[in-house]
């Protein structure tokens, strides 16, 4: 099987997009998934991203963890699928498309695109961390220096350890003189990645939440640069939640498998 492939990155976030609207990608083949993912043997990615027809909607995002296993929402990748839609011409400039977690609206210009994320109401705030779900499931952790923190094993612990067999994403946050600066441990990849969408929407109403801070539009800085998060408070919770940033192709290739 030879496939036809574009890789694109946000903010260091990496994925294997391929246009799937004729459907004739092996959806349910994880070990092709997970080989595509191998930064050694396939392309290298945190993920893989199908584009889709949809019946109502300008196209659908089918989402792959790197392991293989298709999985939640992932607020950069769906980011990059509205890039690659754009290149594609499937739509221009602007988008509305299903996701696992439902309907998502967003706008391109340039290299800039900004997603609208789902509505937040509930967030749990304990002792040392607060956990929400903003697509996809986030342990949020202040810490005194995120540069220098053990984010690999300290994650791990946390994503086996507290949240089972499910798990969770684990992002750690440090607060500096413009937003924060955050560093993600990914289950699914089970590693730390360079930047986290889902993640950083997570920081951002945290720490709103906690009282850290009372900013509604946020930057954060990830590992592979700069994103900002915006929203709404109302009493039901946080809405009009945007994610914005870069999302930009790499290359095109092709692989034989």
């Amino acid at each position: 099987m030879q496939i036809t492939f574009y890789k694109y990155q946000g903010t260091g976030n990496d994925f294997v997009m391929i246009d799937n609207r004729d459907l004739s990608f092996p959806k349910q083949d994880t070990k092709l998934i997970n080989k595509l993912c191998d930064r050694r043997f396939g392309v290298g990615a945190d993920g893989l991203i199908l584009l889709e027809n949809d019946d109502n909607l300008d196209f659908k995002m089918v989402y792959y963890n790197a392991d293989g296993n298709e999985s939640t929402m992932c607020g950069n990748g769906g980011r990059c699928l509205v890039a690659f839609a754009n290149f594609l011409g499937v739509v221009k400039g602007e988008a509305t498309f299903n996701a696992v977690d439902g309907l998502h609206n967003a706008t391109i210009n340039g290299d800039v695109v900004s997603l609208q994320m789902i509505n937040v109401e509930t967030i749990k705030e304990k002792e040392s961390y607060l956990f929400l779900d903003t697509g996809s499931p986030h342990h949020v952790q202040l810490v005194p220096n995120v540069t220098d923190f053990d984010v690999f094993a300290e994650g791990k612990k946390i994503r086996y350890g507290l949240y089972g067999a499910a798990g969770s994403n684990v992002n750690f946050v440090t607060k500096n003189d413009k937003g924060y600066e955050v560093r993600t441990y990914e289950r699914g990849v089970e590693d730390e990645t360079l930047s986290c969408g889902t993640g950083v929407t997570a920081v951002a109403l945290a720490m709103h939440k906690s009282g850290d801070t009372n900013a509604t539009t946020i930057p954060i800085k990830a590992m592979g640069g700069n994103l900002e998060i915006s929203f709404t408070v109302e009493e039901e919770g946080y809405k009009n939640i945007f994610l914005t940033g870069p999302a930009k192709q790499v290359f095109k290739g092709e692989i034989v498998c």
